[in-house]
């Protein structure tokens, strides 16, 4: 007479019998898993110091290639406006420096630790302070939410590793330093991620809202840039490194829907700008360059 098991005594026989391959807990080099646990603790975040001493260094390359415009009532201008803006974020006490370059090309952008730069050409194509304020809020909510940082601390940047900036923030090493200002200063040409560019959009829009000015600032920005012919050499870097105008504009006024009603009737300044922008007209010369 055959005698039969039941399927459920077969199965729970196979679980319990030692398989060939079956993991062995001795194997496991314990000590080892420790070491490699212990190397990723010891990945140090750069200090704020470090953020403003590497944007600093960026900020020089930067300077090298266009100069800032000679006109220091411009300049005082722009710094002001900046420092105001930059007073209604959550780092309000970075040493913040703003200015404006002397080049044609339409463009902004910001380094680590509060460097922030606009070109002669995106200022002459505005018409008020508020979309001054929005572009400048734009550049600030980059350096805010470390936008440059995270890129390079990504390793994607030629001749930067991934574990570079730890290095740096831990050892203060030269060579570090070089890689990663060499590396920052490359970020200008490629551009940040598509994703940081709606973000700084859409936080732009609020500091420049809290600073007291028409949340509209920003996006009427968007829509002139929209509005050039992308074959015209002076927007050429700036389409080149952001994500479509339009697109930017279309996700931006999407997140402002109905929630910025109440500040529309915040304030444009277009007096104050265009007297500062008439008399730099009027008094502009060149940087002449070597």
């Amino acid at each position: 007479m055959k005698i039969r098991i039941p399927v459920v005594l077969l199965l729970a026989a196979a679980l319990c019998a030692p398989a060939a391959h079956a993991l062995k807990l001795d194997d496991l080099n314990v000590d080892k898993l420790k070491e490699v646990k212990g190397k990723l603790k010891t990945l140090k975040e750069p200090s704020e110091a470090d953020e403003i001493e590497i944007g600093k260094g960026v900020a020089a390359n930067l300077l090298g290639a266009a100069p800032p415009v000679n006109d220091p009532q411009l300049q005082a201008y722009v710094n002001r406006v900046g420092q105001w803006v930059a007073m209604h974020t959550e780092r309000p006490d970075l040493p913040w420096h703003f200015a404006v370059l002397d080049t044609d090309g339409v463009n902004a952008f910001a380094t680590p630790g509060g460097y922030v730069f606009i070109t002669r050409g995106m200022l002459l194509r505005m018409r008020d302070e508020a979309e001054l304020a929005g572009v400048l809020a734009h550049e600030v909510s980059h350096v805010v939410d470390k936008h440059a940082l995270k890129t390079m601390r990504k390793g994607k940047l030629a001749g930067l590793a991934g574990d570079t900036l730890s290095n740096y923030a831990e050892k203060k090493g030269k060579a570090d330093f070089t890689k990663i200002v060499s590396a920052g200063t490359e970020i200008y040409a490629r551009g940040l991620d598509k994703e940081d560019e709606f973000a700084a959009d859409r936080a732009g829009v609020v500091i420049a809202t809290r600073a007291g000015y028409d949340p509209y600032g920003l996006p009427s920005v968007l829509q002139t840039l929209a509005s050039i012919n992308p074959q015209d050499d002076a927007v050429a870097l700036m389409f080149k490194t952001h994500p479509d105008s339009g697109k930017r504009l279309e996700l931006v006024s999407n997140s402002m829907e109905g929630r910025f009603d109440k500040f529309i009737d915040n304030p444009r300044v277009r007096s104050r700008f265009s007297s500062i922008i008439k008399s730099h007209i009027a008094s502009y010369k060149p940087v002449k360059t070597k």
